[in-house]
């Protein structure tokens, strides 16, 4: 295609933030998609009957509504709304209660009992200074911090395990257990560093903006996404898989949203072998067992938070939750998970017929385990929600491998794009001071194996957009 400058390789949420940059510096740009439809981790799709709509991957977005990319873009006017539950998180006890999540430090503190304001006074100075420290952080990982103060502080809490932090902070099991279950959306070990980092960011991004859904499904995120691009004259090409980067048009840049596998089986003969060896030393995180529900009424939850709420964390008390990560992390199998829940529909109509809803959930299994973690997922939720079995109507499942196979970048599972431990949060995919640049001229990596990681917010597309635009020179 003699009228393309610019190449990307695949459709996710960071592809086509890569491609809406260069597009609207100008650029030409051809995304490639293997897939018959657009989206990677942010896909919709009937998966149970006609007319129940469910995300394949990703469910909510708290990173998302609060990108500061997305945040540039007039996602609004190409059909992206969030819908913000009014409690955007509950983590119910086998006593009938839950501690929750609201936008509210007050209103979260409230429901923590000992711990309400020892919570307000880890979170408030992060609340007020929110703006600052979500661009510090979803920055380039190489910069001169504007706010050194602010890291710093984030430093001293993020930096230890989430345990240690908890043990600390709080004094009683409410609080731990609502903390430590966000901390492990990381897919890390909670005695592992800086699996607290993760949790205060999270539950802040929840305070500062919320833990919304996308009105429709997720679908609806890489949409506006690709509203934008044409709308600036870029173009997608679906059913377009790429075996080898010399297949592609000649072009100026071109940019690869693949996790290093993948870089490897397209790009290995184009680069040097010490950048190969390293990109072969890259460390996958744990995987996911994923099941979605067509519901014929909404989830019988025993604890009225529960029943508003958009995410759900079932897993009882700190050590429950700790045990199932470690497990995951260590190659076990756990009969108890910790599960994440969503339940859409009931903020969401447009989901399921009337009258019906859907739910979302996963747990995390050993990397590449095809163990069938349904009935044990299942039970969680019977634990707190007596009588669900009985609004099932049809489920549907995915284990890691069939995850891979719908998606090629979640090896083994692994939604995260590898593991966000320090050494390879800071240094992801390798150790360069610009990590999105191949010793290859005009070859970039924009996956969520770059910074800053997991997460749909589209700034691993930005940042190697950017990165791409210091070279192309114009």
């Amino acid at each position: 295609m003699a009228d393309t400058d610019v190449v990307v390789v695949g459709a996710g949420p960071n592809g086509l933030s890569a491609a809406v940059v260069l597009a609207r510096a100008g650029y030409r740009v051809t995304v490639h998609e293997a897939a018959d439809r657009i989206g990677g981790g942010t896909r919709s799709e009937e998966l149970t009957r006609p007319g129940f709509i469910h995300d394949v991957c990703s469910a909510v977005h708290p990173m998302g509504v609060t990108s500061p990319f997305f945040r540039s873009l007039p996602l609004a006017d190409h059909g992206l709304e969030w819908v913000h539950p009014p409690v955007l998180l509950a983590h119910p006890f086998d006593d009938g209660t839950a501690a929750v999540l609201l936008r509210s430090t007050e209103g979260t503190g409230a429901s923590l009992a000992p711990d309400g304001a020892a919570y307000r006074r880890l979170m408030d100075p992060f609340v007020r200074n929110w703006e600052a420290l979500i661009e510090e952080t979803l920055g380039p990982p190489l910069h001169v911090p504007g706010h050194p103060i602010l890291l710093a502080r984030l430093g001293l809490f993020g930096l230890p395990s989430a345990l240690r932090l908890v043990s600390r902070a709080f004094k009683g099991p409410r609080a731990r257990a609502l903390f430590v279950g966000i901390a492990a959306h990381t897919l890390l070990p909670m005695d592992r560093s800086p699996s607290a980092a993760f949790g205060i960011m999270l539950a802040l991004a929840g305070h500062a903006a919320g833990w919304p859904i996308a009105r429709g499904g997720s679908q609806a995120i890489a949409d506006a996404l690709a509203s934008i691009l044409r709308e600036h004259g870029g173009r997608i090409l679906t059913r377009s898989p790429v075996s080898n980067v010399d297949e592609l048009a000649a072009a100026e840049a071109t940019l690869l949203d693949l996790t290093p596998r993948q870089v490897l089986d397209v790009a290995r003969h184009r680069l040097p072998d010490r950048y190969c060896r390293q990109l072969e030393r890259y460390r996958y995180a744990p995987g996911v067992f994923k099941v979605d529900w067509a519901l014929s009424e909404p989830i019988p939850w025993v604890a009225e938070e529960c029943r508003t709420a958009g995410t759900l964390h079932l897993g009882g008390g700190t050590e429950e939750i700790a045990r199932s990560a470690a497990a995951a992390w260590y190659g076990q199998d756990d009969e108890r998970p910790f599960v994440l829940l969503a339940q859409p529909s009931l903020f969401d109509r447009s989901r399921a017929p009337e009258g019906c809803h859907t739910a979302w959930a996963y747990c995390h299994v050993p990397h590449g385990s095809t163990r069938d973690m349904t009935s044990a997922i299942e039970r969680q939720v019977e634990r707190f929600a007596p009588g669900f079995r009985d609004v099932v109507v049809a489920r549907h499942t995915m284990n890691t491998r069939q995850l891979e196979h719908h998606n090629p970048n979640l090896v083994g599972g692994d939604i995260n794009g590898g593991v966000q431990d320090v050494l390879q949060f800071l240094f992801r995919p390798t150790a360069r001071l610009d990590p999105y640049a191949t010793p290859v001229p005009g070859l970039y990596l924009c996956s969520a194996s770059t910074p800053p990681g997991g997460a749909v917010h589209g700034m691993c597309g930005y940042h190697a957009a950017r990165s791409a635009l210091r070279r192309l020179g114009r």
